[in-house]
């Protein structure tokens, strides 16, 4: 009994693996909840009209034209997770300092930065982005929405929450004729993007290679076929193909939209 116990238990496992790395056909979605709340503490960078958090390590550029705004933040490394933190939302809401504002409210962000360690100050004293502390360094329009900005840091409460996003995914193309860049924004669901493969019209699916951030990147000519993208959440392992993205007539330094998480 105990033998078939464990195998019945081996067998349950695996078949929980393996349909949570099946992709999903076209037009199914699992619908991100997020995550528990958790405790950190926040900053903030940058001045009033966050200018100076603009572009950053995720590779998003500039904020706006991305659709992120200022309801940013940059992670803590162990948050940051060499850019595979990227795209990801958290609900955030300052607690238990005399400069949080009246009820608490709360303000959603995006992963768009690193906060790098500081490793000439102590965790406790300046290096608030070390090791292993979670903590957000938040643009300042978004600190200011909860907090009076002279607190300089803050104790937070935050939790992951679904991105809800207008539209589709972006794919920017940069590179070269025989080197595609691909940026990836606007992403829903969970955010986070575990992979990107790549197809084009007369080929198969190609896996592409996270260069940093959101960016991912393929040595393959693909010009004068249209391409279609596979991507893949870090989060819920849900897979989505946006068909045909570019047109045959694509160019570098366009952005083209198609397929989203939910």
């Amino acid at each position: 009994m105990l033998k078939q116990n464990f195998q019945s238990l081996i067998v349950t496992l695996l078949l929980q693996f393996a349909w949570a790395h099946i992709p999903l056909p076209r037009g199914q979605h699992i619908a991100y909840r997020g995550g528990p709340w958790r405790f950190a503490h926040a900053t903030f960078y940058g001045s009033d009209d966050a200018q100076a958090t603009m572009g950053g390590a995720c590779g998003y550029g500039n904020l706006w034209q991305s659709g992120y705004g200022t309801n940013t933040a940059a992670l803590s490394s162990v948050m940051f997770r060499n850019g595979y933190g990227c795209g990801g939302c958290y609900e955030i809401k300052c607690v238990s300092s005399k400069w949080c504002y009246s009820g608490n409210p709360a303000i959603v962000v995006t992963a768009t930065n690193l906060c790098p360690p500081n490793w000439a100050k102590p965790s406790n004293y300046g290096g608030w982005c070390n090791p292993p502390r979670e903590h957000f360094d938040m643009s300042k329009p978004a600190f200011m929405h909860i907090a009076e900005w002279v607190a300089g840091i803050v104790p937070v409460l935050y939790r992951r929450v679904p991105c809800a996003k207008r539209g589709d995914i972006n794919f920017t193309l940069l590179g070269n004729p025989y080197w595609i860049l691909v940026y990836v924004s606007n992403v829903g669901g969970s955010g986070d993007l575990l992979s990107l493969s790549i197809k084009g019209s007369r080929t198969g699916w190609m896996p592409m290679t996270r260069t940093w951030g959101a960016a991912f990147q393929i040595f393959h000519r693909l010009q004068g076929q249209s391409i279609s993208f596979m991507a893949t959440s870090l989060t819920t392992h849900q897979t989505i193909i946006a068909w045909n993205v570019a047109p045959r007539e694509w160019k570098l330094g366009q952005t083209y939209s198609g397929g989203q998480f939910h």
